[in-house]
């Protein structure tokens, strides 16, 4: 095994412990992720060019926000770019803030993946909403040096289909949510799209069709169905 394949296997390695991990040990492994970052040229040179003109204050403000939930409720919640390079870069940054002590991760976790006020619970949110997608665009990036790799140029087909429906989605939001609608419609709205977001950043396939089957549901029943939508439903078959 040459050297190349041998620190990004470790580094996809040490992407699966914090996916798989504990909020105890998320700490030391994403300083060892950026560390074989920085020692790796093919990483290095990887996450030079996501980041370069990548404005990480605007994305914060943009992916970290709020939104109203159910009973007009203030919740926060945490997004991830539609752009493939755009994740790379958005994890990357909060790695790197959590790594220097500007982000603390316990406080991060409650603030934007709050599950009862565990931050195992929360830990175990954040990595499947984000380091997963993170680490799976990477191993796309790499796929001779992953364990997986024919699996994932199979899912070539299937991620584009995903990557364009993720795109559309800000789009249909605005059209839909733009609409003059009761409150309790745009906090369902509002709820089914944050829903989608989320299921599609971290690839779950199942629960994309289950929500979209909502939706449908929902636009029928605020009779905002049209051509944008069905393009909509249209890419999901291909998912």
């Amino acid at each position: 095994m040459d050297e190349k394949t041998e620190k990004i296997g470790r580094f996809f390695a040490v992407c699966d412990e914090l996916v798989e991990g504990s909020y105890v040990n998320a700490d030391s492994k994403i300083s060892e992720a950026l560390q074989i970052i920085a020692t790796c040229r093919e990483l290095a040179n990887l996450f030079a060019a996501v980041t370069d003109g990548f404005d990480f204050p605007s994305a914060k403000q943009s992916y970290l926000r709020e939104y109203t939930g159910k009973g007009g409720t203030t919740r926060i919640a945490a997004y991830l770019p539609a752009e493939r390079q755009d994740v790379l870069a958005f994890v990357f940054c909060i790695f790197v803030e959590i790594d220097r002590g500007a982000l603390l991760l316990g406080d991060f976790l409650l603030r934007y993946f709050y599950v009862d006020g565990s931050y195992t619970a929360s830990y175990g949110v954040f990595a499947e909403r984000m380091i997963k997608p993170f680490a799976d665009i990477v191993k796309g990036c790499f796929p001779e040096c992953g364990k997986h790799g024919r699996a994932i140029v199979l899912r070539e087909k299937s991620d584009a289909a995903l990557h364009e429906f993720m795109q559309s989605l800000p789009a249909e939001r605005k059209r839909v949510m733009g609409r003059e609608l009761m409150k309790e419609e745009k906090d369902a709205g509002e709820l089914i799209f944050a829903e989608l977001s989320a299921a599609a950043a971290r690839h779950d396939l199942t629960e994309v069709r289950a929500l979209l089957a909502a939706y449908r549901y929902f636009l029928r029943y605020i009779c905002a169905e049209g051509r944008e939508s069905e393009r909509i439903f249209a890419l999901a078959k291909d998912l």
